[in-house]
Order: C-alpha cells, then sequence, then structure tokens
C-alpha cells in the first residue's frame, strides 16, 4: 500500500505522510457528512455525493475552519484549530481582541470570556471581570449575567485559563450553574480544559499545520484610544507585524474585518496583505437591507471593487434566495460576481438542527430549510450556482468532503 492511503487508512491515530512532503495531506471528516447525504431527498445531489462516500479525501482551500472546528471541539482551542486541521480545513480562523497589555489573542468576541472560558470559576480573575456574576431572579425574570473581556486581564492570565464550549445558563442561580451552557446540539465531550491560544500562538500552529490563515479584527468594545494611546489604526498594524515577524507570506493570509475603516487601513499602509482582504458584510443590520434590492446595499459592489476591495463575505441567507420551490442565488450574489468580488460565506453548520425551526442562517429559505439536507443543497448552491470562494463552517469535514466530491482539486 503507497505511504499517503496507508496514512489516509491511519488518519484517526494521527499519522501523517512523510513520504513526499508535496503530496496533498490525507483528510478525516468524520461522520457528520455522510450524516447529511442520509437526510438529502433522492435525487442527484444525492447519488453525487454518496458515490464519493469511499474516495480518499485531501485537505481544500474551499474548506474554512471557523473558530477552528467549534460543533464539537471549545472554539478558538488548540484542540479546534487542530480538529479543523485534521477535517481538511485548508484556511482556519483566529478572531483577533486584545487583552488589558494590549497582546492579540484569539476570542470570538472581546467580551465573551465569561461563556467561552472558565474565567468565573476563577475568583483572583473573576474579580477583574468588567461586570460581576448576577444570579437569575425568578421573581422578576431578570437572567443571570456577568461580562468578562479579554482587555480586563493580561496575556499571561489569558493563557492559563481553560476554553470550554460556548454557552450559559442564564437562569442559573450560582457561577458553577451558570457556565453549564453549552446547547445541547453541541457537545462538552472534547472541551475538558481546552488551550486557549493567542495569535502568535496560532501562527506558529497553522504554520506547522500547513493551513492558510485568516483573522479577523474584532471590534473593540471598550473605548479606543484603550488606556490612552492604542488606537484602532495600532490594532490594526499588529495584527499584520505578527504576520511579518513570523516570515508569513501574504499570500498565507486572509484579513477580514466587519469595519470599513479597516480595510480602508490595510489598503492604504498594507497594499500586499489586503489584496486578499476580507469585508465582511455587515450591512444585513440596517432595517433597510433587502439582498434582492441593491438599492437597499450602498455602496455598490462595482464602487467597492473600485475602492480596492477584492472580497466580500456576507452571512449565507444573504446570498441565496428561494423560486419556484429551489435554492438560487440572490440579486446581491449575482451583482457581487458582475462586479469582479470573489465571495466567501459564513457560515455552516453553526445552527440547531433546522428541524427544530427557523434559523438565523436560514432566514431567506422560510418553506425549504426543514431539515439537515439542506445543509448540503445550500452548499452545492453557493459552490455551484453563487460560485463562493470558499465557505466557513463549525464542521469544516463537510466542507472538505463536498470540495473534495465535486470542486475537483484544491491549490494544495
Amino acid at each position: 500500500m503507497k505511504p499517503l492511503f496507508l496514512c489516509l487508512a491511519l488518519v484517526l491515530a494521527g499519522c501523517q505522510s512523510t513520504a513526499n512532503p508535496d503530496l496533498p495531506l490525507s483528510a478525516s471528516p468524520g461522520p457528520r457528512p455522510l450524516y447529511l447525504i442520509g437526510a438529502l431527498p433522492e435525487g442527484d445531489l444525492k447519488q453525487q455525493l454518496q458515490a464519493c462516500k469511499n474516495q480518499p479525501l485531501y485537505r481544500h482551500e474551499f474548506s474554512i475552519g471557523h473558530r477552528g472546528a467549534p460543533l464539537m471541539f471549545a472554539e478558538h482551542s488548540r484542540q479546534s484549530y487542530q480538529a479543523a486541521a485534521d477535517m481538511g480545513a485548508g484556511i482556519v480562523e483566529c478572531d483577533v481582541a486584545f487583552t488589558a497589555d494590549q497582546q492579540l489573542v484569539c476570542r470570538h468576541a472581546q467580551c465573551d470570556l465569561h461563556q467561552t472560558t472558565d474565567i468565573l470559576l476563577r475568583p483572583e480573575l473573576a474579580a477583574k471581570c468588567s461586570q460581576p456574576f448576577s444570579p437569575a431572579e425568578a421573581a422578576t425574570g431578570k437572567a443571570a449575567t456577568a461580562l468578562c473581556c479579554t482587555s480586563d486581564i493580561t496575556a499571561a492570565e489569558f493563557s492559563g485559563l481553560c476554553a470550554k464550549m460556548d454557552g450559559v445558563n442564564t437562569q442559573a442561580q450560582n457561577v458553577a450553574g451558570y457556565v453549564q451552557g453549552t446547547p445541547g446540539w453541541r457537545t462538552d465531550l472534547y472541551s475538558q480544559c481546552a488551550t486557549p491560544v493567542t495569535h502568535k500562538e496560532s501562527v506558529a500552529l497553522f504554520k506547522q499545520l500547513g493551513v492558510k490563515m485568516t483573522p479577523e479584527l474584532k471590534q473593540p468594545e471598550v473605548a479606543m484610544p484603550f488606556n490612552g494611546h492604542y488606537s484602532q489604526q495600532r490594532y490594526a498594524q499588529q495584527l499584520v507585524d505578527e504576520y511579518k515577524a513570523a516570515g508569513v507570506a501574504p499570500s498565507q493570509v486572509y484579513l477580514q474585518s466587519f469595519n470599513w475603516q479597516d480595510i480602508v487601513y490595510w489598503l492604504k499602509h498594507e497594499p500586499e496583505f489586503a489584496r486578499q482582504a476580507v469585508w465582511l458584510d455587515g450591512r444585513y443590520e440596517q432595517p433597510q437591507f433587502d439582498p434582492m434590492q441593491s438599492s437597499s446595499w450602498q455602496p455598490s459592489m462595482a464602487q467597492l471593487k473600485a475602492s480596492g476591495l477584492n472580497i466580500i463575505a456576507p452571512p449565507l441567507w444573504v446570498l441565496v434566495t428561494e423560486h419556484n420551490g429551489k435554492i438560487v442565488p440572490s440579486a446581491y450574489a449575482i451583482a457581487a460576481k458582475a462586479a469582479g468580488l470573489e465571495i466567501i460565506a459564513w457560515s455552516l453548520e453553526r445552527s440547531a438542527p433546522l428541524a427544530q425551526g427557523k434559523d438565523w442562517y436560514y432566514q431567506s429559505l422560510p418553506t425549504l430549510a426543514k431539515h439537515d439536507g439542506v445543509v448540503l443543497q445550500l452548499l452545492d448552491v453557493l459552490a455551484r450556482d453563487v460560485g463562493v470562494k470558499a465557505v466557513f463552517s463549525d464542521w469544516p469535514g463537510t466542507t472538505t468532503f463536498y470540495a473534495n466530491c465535486l470542486l475537483g482539486n484544491s491549490s494544495f
């Protein structure tokens, strides 16, 4: 048996092929892709995907690990990143926030430590939180609350925390109950004191794993300049500087931000890195926004392209709509492609089972998003009809499987 295929057979044991460093890395997507195929109605897509179930799979850049693989692993932890790479994600995300000593760390939001780590179980650090734990009050209906930010503690203190699955119990009467809030459709099986990661550590890990990197500069939740001197521009520059210091080529990095001014800053000051900068389009939050009406999303796609932007990234539902009982591209998606913008979509498999009811990520598919097979139906439309560059997923094995089966070779 050839070494690469022997490795594929043993991938769950941690094997890696060393026979030829130029060969693509094998991937093990886990059972979820086959589960989703089973949920598909009979038809061409199901037959095409079923025909691939025994083929070898390899890492693919269409597949982006959204916060790692947080459907089952604590987000932005070393374990979650490793799982994403093992599932074949060609690109892995570190959301970036800053600490009290202005060091960059991987965290989805600056102020989510109370729900993604065990900080509240550490009295000496819980005392530093912006808002201490407050229990639920049944009589008034008041929910349990807390607010702990990366900017409340130092990077060294952050690194001593345990990452956990995202979630809190808002009906809790004490801290121990409050941190036990993992949704029932996720799992705590693999989040036994997962290891949090600084941004520099993520860069080193991603280099070791051989994946590309997509950091998102998170919007600060404290007044800027922080401590009177740490400005938004310095924050944006620090992110790029850490890639430069690690010797990472701009081609290996997809900078992200919802803040258009961050994109403008990178275009002016870091044009090589900005060539692959991703604007996370948050215009969907505007009351008048309608992905089928171009007048509701200004500036136009052509104006964005003319400004120097090359990649735009809206949520899944913005890119599709229903027409005659089928999923089809939205006017937004058609306009973005016509303007020459590449598209990245977010975030697949961040939803509860679709049979449980309406979901934010599928809101433009009100009559179709009724079963988990729609995950693959949507992915197929995004890939083949919308023509997206890549898709973020909380279980990147699904996007890896689909890409290997129906999109052909990645650049790996």
